[in-house]
Parts: C-alpha cells; sequence; structure tokens
C-alpha cells in the first residue's frame, strides 16, 4: 500500500505553458520529452488510484531514526524528489511499457510545477501551502533500494538524503473537487482551517511509524500558523490509511455523495476532522 492519501492535488493539465523561470524542475531534472508532439505514440490514461497498491504492502526495513528528518522543504531539488516519490505512489506505471522512464519524468515535471505554483501563492483559493517531507541520509540504504533512491534523492548541505515520506499542508477553504469542511465556521475560516493532501511513505519502508511522524509535523506547523481545525480525504475503501488517521486523533465528519465519485470516477472519499487544540494529546 504506498498510498495514504486519495486526495493529491490536481497537476497542471498538459500543454500549459509557464512563464516564471523558478516555476521549473532543477536544471538537472529537465529534459525535451513531450508526451503530446514529440511521438505518435500515446500513453493509457493514468489516475491516481487508492487501490492499485494495496496488495504491495513491503516487510519493514529497519532504520536509524535518529538520522531521520521532518522539516519544510526549503530547496528546489528537495520539491523535485518529493514530485518523483508521489509519482511512485499515486501511479500505477507498467516498468516494461514503452518510454515509461519519459513519461515518469513528465508526470514529476507536472507535479512539481503544481507545487512550485500553490508554494509560490500563485494559486488563488490557496492562503498558504508548504510541502513537509520525511528525509533519511542515503548511506542507510542498501542496493536493494537503488531504484527509488536515485529517483527520490537530492542534496543537503553537501549530504545526500532520500524522500521517504511526504505531504501538503494546505492553509485554505476547500481543495478543488473535494468535500468541504465545516469547521470553523463564519468569518476567519480560510485563516484557521487546513487540509493535508498528496500525503504518501515510500512502499519500501512502510510499518516504520514514517506516516504517523509525518502527520504529527504537519500538526505543529499547522498550529504555529495559527489553524484551529485539520482535515485529511480518504478513499472509502483504504483501509491503511483510515486507521493511520484515526490513531493520529482524526474522526469522521461526511463523506463525499455517491453521484459525485462516478462523475470523478474515482473511490468515494471521507472527511475527516481533527481539532488542533488537543494537539498535544496526539503527538508523537
Amino acid at each position: 500500500m504506498a498510498l495514504l492519501s486519495s486526495s493529491p492535488s490536481p497537476a497542471i493539465p498538459p500543454g500549459l505553458s509557464f512563464s516564471r523561470r523558478n516555476c521549473s524542475p532543477p536544471p538537472h531534472c529537465r529534459h525535451s520529452y513531450n508526451p503530446i508532439s514529440s511521438s505518435s505514440y500515446r500513453f493509457p490514461r493514468l489516475r491516481p488510484t487508492a487501490a492499485a497498491a494495496s496488495s504491495e504492502v513491503c516487510s519493514p526495513h529497519s532504520l536509524d531514526k535518529s538520522t531521520l528528518s521532518i522539516s519544510v522543504a526549503d530547496s528546489d531539488d528537495e520539491l523535485w524528489a518529493a514530485a518523483r516519490l508521489r509519482v511512485r505512489s499515486f501511479y500505477k506505471l507498467n516498468s516494461s511499457s514503452f518510454g515509461i522512464e519519459d513519461h515518469k519524468k513528465y508526470l514529476a515535471e507536472r507535479e512539481y510545477e503544481a507545487m512550485k505554483e500553490r508554494i509560490d501563492g500563485l494559486r488563488p483559493m490557496f492562503r498558504r501551502v508548504s510541502c513537509l517531507n520525511a528525509t533519511l541520509p542515503l548511506s542507510q540504504f542498501t542496493e536493494f533500494f537503488e531504484d527509488f533512491c536515485d529517483e527520490c534523492k537530492y542534496t543537503d548541505n553537501g549530504e545526500d538524503r532520500v524522500v521517504v515520506g511526504t505531504l501538503d499542508l494546505n492553509q485554505c477553504l476547500r481543495l478543488p473537487d473535494e468535500i468541504t469542511g465545516k469547521r470553523p465556521e463564519g468569518i476567519g475560516a480560510d485563516f484557521a482551517r487546513a487540509y493535508l493532501s498528496n500525503v504518501c511513505v515510500a512502499k519500501e519502508l512502510h510499518r516504520n511509524g514514517l506516516g504517523r511522524e509525518l502527520i504529527s509535523k504537519s500538526k505543529i506547523v499547522a498550529r504555529e500558523w495559527g489553524i484551529s481545525d485539520m482535515y485529511v480525504h480518504v478513499a472509502v475503501d483504504n483501509e491503511p490509511a483510515k486507521n493511520l488517521y484515526m490513531k493520529s486523533g482524526f474522526t469522521y465528519e461526511n463523506d463525499e455523495p455517491a453521484w459525485q465519485a462516478r462523475f470523478l470516477d474515482r473511490p468515494r472519499r471521507l472527511l475527516l476532522w481533527f481539532g488542533l487544540s488537543d494537539i498535544q494529546d496526539w503527538l508523537v
């Protein structure tokens, strides 16, 4: 199970151009692949799916958590590594498909660009957005994790590290195409309400408590922002994710109408709520 939250923020549609220089991936990550015009080959329509990796739970890899860092991403390289992890987690991709590596880079570029726009305040409905990452030194991993590390590593102050978990903290009234939270009510709700999205942990490192530690850190950051009510959306059939959020203190508030899930062609969502006034009771 690679997917902890079934509500990744929408990526930028193909064909949309960007004039901002700092919205492009880091130079060493760019490529010339254009899935629309560079080839007559057409990829199948791919979309995030909660069920895709539900049977891919791996045995836990022993971690030295003394070297674990969970913080707000502060470099383009780290955001790029997080985008690559999200593609690994949210898409079911056939590794033997023609041109699959180029397509994975294309998906990562879309997610990276979307992250940059949200973080830089260019999406009007988002008041504030941060990407929180859990990272470990590359030296902790053996050759068994070579493919994963190659995709999700970055350099921080001369040290090679790997993004092993990631999420977005969004200060806003609502997320696109998702159920809207009810708390707090009235004027100022856009200041005091936040949503988690794009929550994922590398499937190779499940059952190490990384998801819960990421969520705990997000609560601390949210409190620093003045958030009183935090929400997360999760697919109704995603039992591991529901268990994680319930153990982290979230409770049921609402669920998505069946017609909306059918219209959006996805599993039905639940909306879970956490009140940050009791944050000390839920910190790991």
